[in-house]
């Protein structure tokens, strides 16, 4: 079957439940040459449509694990980019209580209960993740619509502990014995790390729950019988990429 959407994540169990019919999904792991090649494969194939779904960091004081962002824009060092309204107002019908508000995008994880308020104070963004500004930058260079539903796994007040990063592999996947090795280094991280995996195990139920009631294409109608919605997300995607390459961030 041919791809409908395409979904970036970064984590291995990201990716399992994102998967589905007509649903592509790239790992922000994948190789840069062979992100391309898929991508360029999707579109030719008629896919025009990106979505960043998994899990977020918190940066504002108020939202707690398990709440959701449906983003209205992404905000990165370089650039805001909008994401494509008809589609952002139909995730916020399906997830009536998501903040709708800008998400960053990082290369590097932000820990520091600090540097996430100061993120929030200079960007006016809620949360942040690794992979939504790959998929405003990639939406933009293939014409694409996109969006970004993002549930929240640490609270911006929270310190992620050291054995957490460790424990997270490069392909996203977990890695117990570093986590394990890091405890052992550093005991006083064992009742934060408690602490992130409850929050985690309840951000990883919304995202099941919240992943069935999207549907097979994350809450986009079929547009083999809507050609007139396929028609209005061409021109959205069209307008984003001229935003999103014109406008620089604060």
């Amino acid at each position: 079957m041919a791809s409908f959407v395409i979904a970036l994540v970064g984590m291995a169990f990201e990716a399992r439940i994102a998967d589905g019919p007509g649903v592509l999904v790239l790992r922000r792991c994948d190789a840069e040459r062979a992100l391309a090649t898929l991508l360029a494969e999707a579109v030719r194939g008629g896919c025009r449509s990106i979505i960043s779904f998994g899990i977020a960091g918190g940066l504002a004081a108020d939202l707690r694990a398990g709440d959701w962002i449906i983003a209205s824009a992404v905000v990165d060092s370089q650039s805001v980019c909008h994401t494509d309204p008809a589609w952002s107002r139909r995730l916020l019908q399906v997830v009536p209580n998501a903040r709708h508000a800008p998400i960053m995008g990082v290369d590097v994880p932000v820990v520091h209960p600090a540097a996430k308020q100061a993120l929030n104070k200079r960007s006016g963004a809620v949360a942040i993740d690794m992979e939504s500004h790959m998929v405003a930058r990639l939406a933009a260079a293939y014409g694409l619509a996109f969006a970004v539903a993002r549930v929240v796994v640490d609270p911006a007040h929270r310190l992620v502990p050291e054995a957490a990063l460790l424990g997270m592999r490069p392909d996203g996947s977990a890695n117990l014995a570093a986590v394990l090795r890091g405890l052992v280094a550093r005991p006083s991280d064992v009742l934060a790390l408690a602490r992130i995996s409850i929050d985690a195990w309840a951000a990883r139920q919304e995202l099941r729950r919240v992943r069935r009631l999207l549907g097979p294409r994350f809450g986009l109608l079929d547009l083999t019988r809507d050609c007139e919605t396929d028609v209005a997300t061409q021109q959205s995607a069209a307008a984003n990429a001229v935003r999103c390459r014109g406008t620089t961030a604060r």
